[in-house]
């Protein structure tokens, strides 16, 4: 969809933005790809099962096709899947692939078997709807998942052999009622056991309440069948803002037990958020029990840290700790930030060595001048800027602090910030007759970036100057004599010879 902007001052922007997506389509010409490697870990958090490597790739031929496959490889168990991405403008986006599987259990037993499946997403602009996903799936009584494998040969959780899978979601979004809708239906079948089907809706408002505003309010009912029995449940949630932080409710019911909780939470700043939960549940023959749970997260410029505490009366009580970064390096540099999704769209940006310069909402660049912006949206106009209020007080944005991109998924975008680092001095400059540079002079650094122009008298206010710096100043269209800073730059105004340029 392309899309055009005019501004009040008459200023226009032009972009485009997706309007239907299903995954693997791929921007012509390029190739995206991703691997991983691991071992298996089980329910009680142990790893279980043999290593393995998996790896997907989506190479796009035009505008419209996209070829993809992937695999995974270990010593029992390896799949291979190949299919095609179809891109058919406004009649949405369609998919379709083959997985072939085979496995190996103790005995020399081996299992081979096929999977197909075909993918639909389209959104409905006039309406205001969206078709997310719509899929079928039909597999070989013979095939396997790595999650079926690794069930029925180390677990007892083996729960029976696919066959066929029918998925549908789709979402409505009422603007004028600021209300949305999302319904999600799929039925499962089996070679080996009955279907399944499950079904959810869930809807989300957003209203005000007298003076109260920026209320929320969440309702969701699901219903799972299977074997001829029905398990309902349902959920409700409210929130609303309240000082500083946000106060909220929520209540479910699941088999005949009741829980209810109430919340509190907050964000201290931009990198620091903090949750504490308490109720209790009722019912289901277990009597009553009280729950408490808490949750703080940092973002911090190199990795996410969250801690969370969980505790159930007479059950269980637990406490955790988790750390998330990534490294990214092209051939602009290197650097180390928070993890984002693997693999996900992210931004480098550089400021020219200068370290500390605060990046967006959080984070500051490295050593090297270097900082990356993860979580970066697919294929939307983005703004990245410099934070000029929180700019340490020796560092300056000499250009423009903010920039604008539209990045492809998976890509990583680069940008150069224009800043200066360096004292701010009042200087008087004097040539070697006595006389001052004109009124108009400019003062350059070795970069040829301008500092500072000169006044009467040759008064000159330059920003971003360092000890032993030489700088040029320039009139008649060119460089017509040099100063050096001292060593030590003094907090009051400094009188600075300046000398002939000499010119080879």
């Amino acid at each position: 969809l392309d899309v055009r902007v005019e501004e009040q001052d008459g200023s226009v922007q032009t972009f485009s933005v997706e309007t239907a997506q299903v995954p693997y389509l791929t921007r012509p010409g390029q190739l995206r790809y991703k691997m991983t490697t691991g071992r298996p870990r089980d329910y009680n958090h142990s790893t279980q099962g043999p290593y393995f490597a998996t790896g997907e790739l989506s190479w796009g031929l035009t505008n419209a096709w996209s070829l993809y496959g992937g695999g995974i490889f270990s010593q029992d168990y390896n799949s291979l899947a190949v299919g095609a991405g179809r891109d058919m403008n406004a009649f949405g986006t369609l998919s379709a692939d083959v997985t072939h599987a085979s496995a190996r259990f103790p005995g020399d037993k081996n299992r081979q078997g096929r999977s197909w499946r075909l993918s639909y997403s389209k959104r409905f602009d006039e309406i205001n709807s969206e078709v997310t996903f719509a899929g079928y799936r039909f597999s070989e009584r013979n095939y396997l998942t790595m999650g079926e494998y690794l069930d029925m040969r180390y677990r007892e959780g083996y729960v029976g052999n696919s066959k066929e899978l029918y998925t549908l979601q789709a979402t409505k979004n009422f603007a004028d009622l600021r209300l949305s809708t999302h319904i999600n239906w799929s039925h499962q079948t089996y070679w080996n056991r009955p279907a399944t089907d499950r079904y959810s809706v869930s809807l989300n408002k957003y209203f005000d309440l007298g003076d109260w505003r920026h209320l929320s309010l969440s309702l969701n009912a699901a219903r799972s069948e299977f074997n001829g029995r029905k398990d309902d449940s349902a959920y409700i949630s409210l929130t609303m803002p309240f000082g500083s932080g946000t106060v909220g409710y929520n209540g479910s019911m699941s088999r005949d037990r009741y829980t209810q909780n109430a919340s509190w939470s907050q964000r201290l700043d931009n990198n620091d958020y903090y949750s504490i939960n308490a109720g209790n549940s009722v019912g289901g023959g277990e009597g009553t029990r009280s729950q408490m749970s808490g949750y703080y997260s940092h973002l911090g410029n190199m990795a996410d840290v969250t801690t969370n505490f969980n505790w159930a009366q007479s059950q269980y009580s637990s406490f955790g700790i988790s750390a998330s970064g990534g490294m990214t390096a092209t051939a602009e540099g290197v650097a180390l930030h928070p993890g984002g999704v693997q693999g996900g769209t992210r931004l480098m940006v550089s400021t020219d060595g200068v370290s500390g310069v605060p990046v967006g909402f959080q984070g500051h660049t490295n050593a090297f001048g270097i900082a990356v912006i993860p979580g970066v949206p697919n294929y939307y106009r983005t703004r990245a800027e410099i934070d000029v209020n929180r700019l340490p007080d020796d560092v300056e944005s000499g250009g423009t602090p903010v920039v604008e991109l539209a990045l492809t998924e998976g890509a990583i975008g680069f940008r150069r910030f224009d800043v200066l680092k360096g004292s701010k001095v009042v200087a008087i400059l004097s040539q070697e007759d006595g006389r001052h540079p004109p009124f108009g002079a400019t003062v350059h650094n070795a970069k040829d970036r301008e500092l500072g122009m000169v006044s009467d008298s040759g008064l000159a206010w330059l920003t971003g100057v360092n000890p032993d710096e030489r700088l040029t100043v320039h009139w008649s269209g060119s460089a017509q004599c040099e100063v050096v800073l001292p060593r030590v730059i003094p907090a009051q105004q400094l009188l600075l010879p300046c000398k002939p340029v000499t010119r080879g």
